[in-house]
This record gives C-alpha cells, structure tokens and sequence, in this order.
C-alpha cells in the first residue's frame, strides 16, 4: 500500500498515512496541531518517489546517449586488442 501526505490547511501539520490506492482521501486534521473540537481540512500533497530501474528491457538501458554508445565501442575494441 502506498503512504500519502497531506497537510492541514489550518494549523500546518503534515503528516503521512498508508492508505489502499482505492480508498478516497482523508479529508480532516488527525489532531497533531488543531484542537480536537475543530480539525482543519487536508490536502494531498504531491511527493517525489524513488525508484530504481535494473536489469535490462528499460529505455536508459536499451537507449543509451551517443556519448554512452562510444564509450562501450572504445572500450569493447581496447578489451579485443
């Protein structure tokens, strides 16, 4: 399950919570900075992840730059002489 971040529009406090991509967003401050009576209203943050590629079939590794592409060349015909 992916882990999502909001944060308040009234006090500020952000803050992350693990939900199924199916379930709707939360929608009210879970109290870490408002009164209890009167939680504010959230929103979703957008958040950088981080992912690694390996392995071949991906388009850094079956496309590489030119300058990539004549690096492996001169180092296959040195590997050969």
């Amino acid at each position: 399950m992916p882990i999502y971040e909001y944060e308040c529009d009234k006090c500020g406090a952000q803050f992350e919570a693990m939900q199924a991509i199916s379930a709707k967003p939360l929608k009210t401050c879970n109290g870490l900075g408002c009164d209890d009576k009167d939680n504010g209203k959230v929103r979703r943050l957008v958040s950088a992840s981080g992912f690694i590629l390996k392995g071949s079939g991906w388009y850094t590794s079956e496309y590489p730059s030119e300058a990539r592409k004549k690096g492996w060349e001169s180092e296959s015909k040195q590997g050969k002489a």
